[in-house]
């Protein structure tokens, strides 16, 4: 997206116009774009990437989560020492791996090409802005201009990493955008941001052989996590990790020839090859010269919408990072297909579509770190701090089979039930394979379920899905794998 201060004439005719006017193709907005033209309207995405996938797909979740797969693979390589088998010191070719990295994301954004030409949307590759409420323009990649005439409009622009101002303009100092670009492997590497970004890099490059320090503003790594699901992170990274510092800021850095020189907050020094700077994210917003659109943006770069996804204006909507947190692909996914079914139930006079609205009970989360943490629905703090009475059970991985067979009984299963009805609220896992098994425990609270509907489900066994089911049999009085005085 770009700013655009100066007066542009909107022009007489349009070099495209559309039912549907689709800004920025990440997980929201392709979604959107094909869930329109799916729906019969003609319709134009605009993205700046020379691919559609946005941040998410380019540079983001799917590379990362690449790399976090390479990452689990050597270190359980490592731990089947134990066990007697051993496969050597590994050799990492960075140019091979960069490679394959580089072929997931071309086959993921490749096939969404394919898609995109299949539903006959009209790709614009450039950067957009509007011009008034019906008219875009579009500064093309390849040079000059395009404008769009819509009669709809959905904004996806997403969100860009936040920058501290002070820190050098110094190719050793990057956002996650540059950390996986994997260009060399760090001896000494600084991450400033204990947030889920921050600590999934922090693990890959970890396990690439890179002594790692962490560095954190608050008072807790993965804030608005639960304290007892990342503490099992925090045990088993202790040894992984060279330091974690927390209630401590960076306050200064300087670059020299040879390293990056940081100054924290408590007066200490100290040098590194490389600095990743994770300090969240931050809609774009205030890109798009939303003004003339007649569009709210608030000071944060965040536009207002209603249940439907619908902004100020009537015929535009925004969804995904720019509609606010949390800024998970997810979350936009099913806000843009909210959006585009109301504006084709408007644009075709089909009812049943207009009234479609965005009124998800949980959003999960996950941190693809290891041990990986997830949850859903309610966690443990925002129920403390309710009105809502709940009861809790937990169901330690140290008494699961399947855990055990793995090696990797750390974690934990956390189910939280209303005291009055004993509804799901939410739940947490902690352990191996947590952000794929906290699937079963979305779709619970979505239903409505109760400790019996879970527990009385049949899991497959030895399983780590089996520990949400003993979790409700904990709940309801009912688990014979734990002793008996093995409580909530």
């Amino acid at each position: 997206m770009s700013n655009n201060t100066t007066e542009t004439k909107v022009p007489d005719v349009a070099d495209i116009e559309c039912d549907m006017l689709v800004l920025g193709a990440g997980p929201g907005g392709y979604s959107a774009a094909f869930r329109s033209a799916d729906l019969g309207l003609s319709t134009a995405l605009v993205e700046r990437y020379h691919t559609l996938g946005g941040v998410c797909l380019n540079v983001g979740c799917i590379p990362s989560k690449a790399l976090l797969h390479i990452a689990s693979v050597l270190e359980e390589t490592q731990t089947l020492e134990q066990h007697g088998i051993s496969f050597g010191t590994p050799k990492i070719e960075i140019e091979k791996l960069r490679c394959w990295k580089e072929k997931v994301v071309a086959k993921l954004t490749g096939g969404l090409a394919g898609m995109a030409k299949g539903r006959k949307v009209e790709h614009v590759h450039g950067t957009g802005h509007f011009l008034d409420k019906h008219h875009l323009e579009v500064d093309l990649a390849s040079g000059g201009k395009k404008s769009i005439r819509f009669k709809y409009a959905i904004i996806a622009a997403g969100s860009q990493s936040a920058k501290l101002p002070f820190m050098p303009d110094d190719p050793r100092i990057v956002d996650s955008t540059g950390a996986l670009e994997l260009k060399h492997i760090p001896e000494k590497m600084l991450v400033i941001g204990g947030g889920i970004i921050g600590l999934e890099m922090a693990t890959v490059y970890s396990a690439l052989g890179s002594q790692i320090s962490v560095v954190e503003l608050g008072q807790v790594l993965m804030p608005g996590t639960d304290r007892d699901l990342v503490k099992v992170w925090e045990r088993r990274n202790n040894t992984h990790f060279k330091q974690i510092m927390l209630n401590t800021a960076v306050s200064s850095a300087s670059a020299s020839k040879k390293a990056v020189n940081v100054t924290y907050s408590n007066g200490d020094q100290a040098s590194f090859d490389q600095v990743l700077v994770a300090v969240g994210r931050t809609p774009n917003g205030k890109q798009i010269a939303a003004d003339k659109a007649g569009i709210v943006v608030d000071e944060q770069g965040f536009i207002t919408v209603d249940v439907q996804m619908r902004s100020k204006i009537p015929h535009i909507f925004a969804v995904g990072d720019i509609v606010g947190q949390p800024m998970l692909a997810h979350k936009a996914v099913h806000e843009a297909h909210v959006a585009a079914e109301v504006c084709a139930g408007e644009l075709l006079g089909d009812q049943t579509l207009a009234r479609t609205a965005f009124d998800a009970i949980q959003i999960p989360g996950v941190a693809y770190t290891n041990p990986e943490i997830a949850w859903a629905g309610n966690t443990e703090d925002t129920l403390r701090n309710s009105d809502i009475e709940f009861d809790k059970a937990l169901f330690p991985w140290a008494a699961s089979g399947r855990a055990i067979a793995n090696g990797r009984d750390e974690g934990f299963t956390k189910l939280l039930f209303d005291k009055q009805n004993h509804r799901l609220l939410g739940g947490g896992i902690v352990g191996q394979q947590a952000g794929d098994l906290i699937g079963e425990i979305c779709l619970a609270v979505e239903m409505g379920c109760d400790a019996k509907d879970i527990g009385n489900t049949i899991h497959p066994h030895p399983t780590l899905c089996e520990s949400i089911g003993m979790a409700a049999e904990v709940a309801h009085d009912s688990c014979t794998d734990l002793p008996p005085m093995h409580k909530k």
